[in-house]
C-alpha cells in the first residue's frame, strides 16, 4: 500500500478479535490494492476535510474473522473495500459532515451505513467504496444490530 497521510495498512488490518481468538487476518495482494484505493479515494480525503482524528475500527476482515464476528457473508470488508469509522468528536456531527461531504463533492461510494450495537451502545460509520459487483450505489442507511 502506498504512503498515505492519515491511514495505514496496519490500522486497516488490525483486529483485537483476530488476535485474541488467534484468527488469521492476512489479506491477499488484491485486497491490499483495494485498501489503498479506499484510503486514496475516500478515507484520507475525508480525514483532511473533517480536520479531526478519525479511527478505523474495522477495515479488512478475513473470511474466518468475518464469520466469527457474525458479519454478512457478502461483506465488502472481506475485499478491502470498506471501513468502519469513529471519531473523538460528536458522532452525529461526523455522520452529517460525511454525508454532506460525499454528496456535495460528488464522491463515488457504495454505502454509508450508520451502525449501532444495541448491546454495547457502540456506534460507528461504515463506508464502502464498491459492492461485490463493482457498483457504487450511493446508498445511505441506518442499521441496528
Amino acid at each position: 500500500m502506498g504512503q498515505h497521510k492519515y491511514f495505514t495498512l496496519e490500522e486497516l488490518l488490525r483486529s483485537s478479535t483476530a488476535l485474541s481468538c488467534k484468527i488469521e487476518n492476512l489479506p491477499s495482494w488484491e485486497v491490499v490494492v483495494h485498501l489503498d484505493e479506499l484510503v486514496t479515494k475516500i478515507l484520507d480525503p475525508l480525514r483532511e476535510a473533517w480536520g479531526k482524528a478519525i479511527k478505523a475500527t474495522s477495515g479488512f476482515r478475513s473470511e474466518g474473522l468475518n464469520s466469527h464476528i457474525g458479519g454478512s457473508k457478502t461483506s465488502v470488508h472481506q475485499t478491502g473495500y470498506a471501513a468502519d469509522l469513529q471519531t473523538g468528536g460528536k458522532f452525529e456531527d461526523f455522520v452529517e459532515f460525511t454525508k454532506n461531504w460525499l454528496l456535495d463533492n460528488d464522491i463515488a461510494f457504495d454505502q454509508l451505513i450508520v451502525e449501532t450495537d444495541n448491546n454495547t451502545g457502540a456506534r460507528w460509520l461504515h463506508i464502502g467504496l464498491y459492492n461485490n459487483a463493482g457498483e457504487q450505489r450511493r446508498q445511505i442507511k441506518t442499521m441496528t444490530k
